[in-house]
């Protein structure tokens, strides 16, 4: 591994921690890449990497990710990623998580954790009895803020698919909409039944191909091999798996007039905007259209440091926001004729004080 200001996704970040615990076997990176609008703010992801750049990679990234996410959302935090590097039988333990939680502590409120790939709502517990800057904690009551923050996620991506689709589409209704959903996760899966629900069509695909099956049949939906998505002609592509799935391979094998999706770093390079453009394909900022689930961390964070109970429906108020958010980049996009993405990274740059 490189030195981290030297890695070509490095972007000024104010710290970047590596973390050794021997006891526990413990391998982790925190990078904070700005907490110019308050305590920096990301989930940790929990992963297996081939090589350990990849890891490094991959926290810079959605950091700096992570800071635009909740600049554009209107939050009063920065951004910020962890990232533990599991070994390939993904071991997890008791003393990894502590171990974890003593070193959130250590950086003293710069970082907030809180879920991510890999890692759940009972980690997060553990990880709370070491610091109290994590959030995603279970709900305390019903309409309670907190818990899984994946329904939110969710829930702003298919408002975000809505918007895309009256605007690109000039359809007021997703009924017939054929969306091709990749992921059907915790916020891939919640995506599809609220499309369902509108009576979208759907083609669903996961790399766990039975849940995929067995989603489709409770939708009425058409499950599809995993490498067979990107390439399903329909209205809308919505990727909510893993990133940089689209490069020059995967735009060149889109069949769709949309891409919208909760999926982090969608874009392989800068130049993929461009290229998806270039295809008139509408593009929804990935960390504008997912930002439902840092919405509710946050939302939950904050009032605890109140003193309070967040509840849903301030959640709920704030994701709503995100439509009007990606049309305002649409219609400054079509005026400028600069990228969706470009425009996006602006407004946040600008937001985050690197404007």
């Amino acid at each position: 591994m490189t030195a981290f200001w030297a890695e070509p996704d490095f972007d000024a970040h104010e710290t970047v921690t590596l973390v050794h615990d021997r006891a526990s076997g413990l391998t982790a990176i925190i990078a904070v890449h700005s907490t110019h609008l308050g305590p920096s703010a990301g989930g940790t992801r929990f992963w297996h990497y081939g090589d350990p750049a990849h890891a490094m990679r991959d926290a810079l990234r959605l950091s700096r990710g992570m800071s635009y996410k909740n600049a554009m959302a209107g939050l009063p935090m920065g951004g910020g990623k962890a990232v533990i590097l599991a070994d390939a039988n993904r071991t997890k333990t008791p003393e990894m998580l502590a171990a974890f939680g003593d070193a959130v502590e250590a950086l003293g409120g710069r970082y907030v954790t809180a879920e991510d790939v890999g890692i759940s709502e009972a980690d997060m517990v553990a990880v709370s009895q070491r610091t109290a800057h994590v959030s995603g904690l279970p709900v305390e009551g019903a309409g309670s803020a907190g818990g899984d923050p994946g329904p939110f996620t969710a829930y702003g991506i298919y408002l975000g698919i809505r918007q895309a689709v009256a605007h690109q589409l000039g359809r007021d209704s997703l009924a017939g909409v054929h969306v091709a959903v990749q992921g059907t996760g915790s916020v891939g899966g919640g995506v599809a039944r609220l499309l369902a629900r509108d009576g979208a069509k759907l083609t669903l695909a996961d790399i766990n191909e039975a849940r995929a099956a067995a989603l489709a049949t409770e939708l009425g939906g058409v499950a599809v091999a995993s490498d067979a998505i990107m390439s399903t002609p329909c209205d809308v592509f919505s990727p909510n798996a893993l990133g940089a799935i689209l490069d020059d391979t995967g735009i060149a094998a889109l069949d769709c007039a949309i891409v919208a999706g909760g999926a982090n770093n969608q874009l392989a390079r800068p130049a993929h905007g461009t290229a998806l453009a270039a295809r008139g394909i509408l593009y929804a900022p990935d960390y504008v259209i997912n930002a439902g689930g840092i919405i509710s961390v946050a939302t939950e964070y904050l009032a605890r440091r109140e003193g309070r109970i967040g509840d849903v429906a301030e959640v709920n108020a704030l994701v709503e926001q995100i439509p009007g958010r990606l049309e305002s980049i649409w219609a400054t996009s079509k005026a400028t004729g600069e990228t969706a993405d470009v425009v996006a990274d602006r407004m946040a740059q600008k937001l985050i004080g690197r404007g």
